[in-house]
């Protein structure tokens, strides 16, 4: 066994202990379900096990824990390796009974609640095979004013969200009832570039110049009054109760159709709290990507419903490429659909599609850095808020890691060093150097700012430091004001979800990394408008491909 001293439960027993060893179980996996057992009487460390695994689950994405899977699959420890023996795991029949006969465990999906519940071989938490079955039923209740648009980026998606919205006005016009729409993104970031999108969508436009034809005063002022939202906001976040909402059953949104962008990252605890807020007649509209990254918490709502017997068939499947083209849009593809040596010939042979090994990537990695490094500082020293934020835009270097040699903490103080050796005037002077490009990382609504929002330090009119925004509006504020900020010479994958580049470079880990998914790769090469540099090795980008994240939660099967 390896035993590391910071992750093993050293108040644990029995199998708790030993997988907590192997590496498969952290103190936060064996805590609840020591807890649970103590206060029902569970003695069974086969259950135990199977109550630490469920935790474990939700901490990896999955809404729950296929007990015969693990144990004739295994799991990996934090490492993507399994240390764990086949011998250790307790034999699968036996264990489900075991697990079935708990005081601590509802059977079925209608029996009494309980901590935890197995439902079809599936373990879950309670509360989140609570919200998977309210999300089932609402949808299926619904199913005939349920849409979803899917497809890549560029392939039309907000598009169809400004032909929806303005034909929903000229329906409008014959002098009935103004629709109330509501638009609303995960975060954000998401909803300003929604917004932003908006405005600038020809129907939409023409609605605002008084172009089409029978709109009423009324009702072009309602479209120019539009914006989204993120859906914390459009509930009614109630401050300090992470899922409290003002809107919910019994105090329904008034909308009449509710459209939801990027769903690829909303997680199945937010979408139950936004179909028990709908009211009966609402119509929902679903859009996004069942490609990307899911969302942070558990759940992959999207890629649930695409597959779901029922909702699949409303899906409205988007594939053709508007933004991009070329070698990257067949780099997107090849990801997409599993084609590992297509994915690894094209970049090796592309201009535009680049795989390069990290000594070799450095010399680029660093002239494009440097580069977007002397804009951001030339427009932030002359005050250029406009500028400063285009440059922001020219280039992005991603990483699927926070820490460590492949994650962002080490790349941005390598950047910082390059930026500082070649660009003349550069100074890391104070904590907002003029120059430095931010992130938000806490929504502050009354600011107009959200997480993932990104903005430059640029020199003000009486020459004080303010951070200019990209948010819809540009606002310009004091970095003072402002407590969460991180620097952003480089990003993680998750964080760049919803946002373009003109360049993307992606630094992959090592090919036994277990952040390494086809999710990531299609998430970060899409990214890019125009060119993207992998910094890895072709045995990284096969891992890659071949191994589509797996989040388990009996919502695709439940809606069959």
């Amino acid at each position: 066994m390896t035993e590391s001293v910071h992750d093993v439960a050293v108040s644990a027993d029995g199998l708790l202990r030993a997988f907590s060893e192997y590496g498969v179980l952290t103190w936060g996996d064996v805590h609840p379900a020591q807890h649970v057992s103590f206060l029902y009487g569970e003695t069974d460390d086969r259950v135990r096990l199977a109550l630490a695994l469920t935790m474990r689950a939700l901490r990896a994405g999955s809404l729950c824990v296929d007990l015969a899977e693990v144990a004739s699959e295994g799991v990996a420890d934090a490492d993507g390796v399994s240390e764990v023996p086949p011998e250790a795991w307790p034999e699968a029949s036996g264990w489900l009974d075991a697990v079935g006969a708990s005081p601590c465990v509802a059977v079925g999906a209608d029996a009494p609640a309980r901590p935890f519940r197995l439902v079809n071989g599936l373990l879950y938490a309670e509360r989140y095979h609570a919200d998977q079955d309210s999300v089932r039923r609402h949808l299926v209740d619904r199913l005939d004013r349920i849409d979803i648009v899917a497809g890549g980026p560029g392939a039309g998606k907000t598009y169809r969200i400004g032909r929806l919205v303005a034909d929903q006005f000229a329906q409008a016009a014959s002098g009935g009832r103004l629709p109330l729409i509501a638009l609303a993104a995960p975060t954000g970031k998401a909803a300003a570039r929604v917004t932003e999108s908006l405005r600038g969508h020809p129907d939409i436009a023409a609605i605002l110049s008084g172009e089409t034809p029978g709109v009423s005063d009324a009702a072009r002022a309602a479209v120019g009054r539009l914006a989204a939202s993120t859906i914390h906001r459009l509930l009614g976040h109630v401050p300090g109760r992470r899922t409290r909402f003002r809107h919910h059953a019994h105090h329904p949104l008034p909308h009449d159709l509710v459209i939801v962008d990027e769903m690829s990252m909303v997680s199945m605890s937010l979408m139950a709290r936004l179909v028990e807020a709908l009211k009966p007649t609402a119509r929902l509209v679903l859009v996004g990507d069942p490609d990307q990254l899911s969302s942070v918490d558990a759940g992959s709502v999207l890629a649930d419903l695409t597959r779901g017997a029922r909702t699949a068939s409303r899906v409205q499947l988007l594939t053709t490429q508007h933004r991009y083209s070329g070698d990257l849009s067949a780099l997107a593809a090849a990801i997409r659909e599993g084609r590992a040596d297509d994915a690894v010939a094209l970049l090796e042979s592309s201009a535009d599609v680049r795989l390069l090994g990290e000594e070799e990537a450095l010399p680029l990695l660093r002239e494009r850095c440097v580069r977007q490094g002397e804009a951001l500082l030339g427009a932030a020293s002359a005050g250029d808020a406009p500028a400063a934020l285009a440059a922001l835009g020219t280039h992005r270097l991603l990483a699927g890691h926070r820490h460590g040699d492949y994650g962002v903490t080490h790349w941005t103080s390598v950047v910082q060093g390059w930026l500082l050796d070649d660009v003349p005037g550069f100074a890391l002077d104070s904590e907002f150097y003029l120059g430095r490009p931010v992130m938000v990382t806490a929504n502050l609504p009354d600011l107009g700012l959200f997480n993932g929002d990104t903005g430059v330090i640029v020199a003000g009119p009486d020459g004080v430091r303010v951070a200019a925004f990209d948010a819809v509006g540009h606002p310009t504020l004091s970095p003072y004001v402002l407590t969460e900020l991180a620097s952003v010479h480089a990003m993680t994958v998750h964080k760049s979800q919803g946002s373009q580049f003109d360049t993307v470079s992606l630094v992959l880990p090592p090919a036994d990394s277990p952040l390494l998914t086809r999710e990531l790769l299609y998430t970060a090469v899409t990214r890019a408008k125009r060119e993207v540099l992998v910094v890895g090795t072709p045995e990284a980008v096969r891992r890659a491909v071949e191994h589509e994240a797996r989040r388990t939660s009996g919502l695709a099967a439940a809606l069959s």
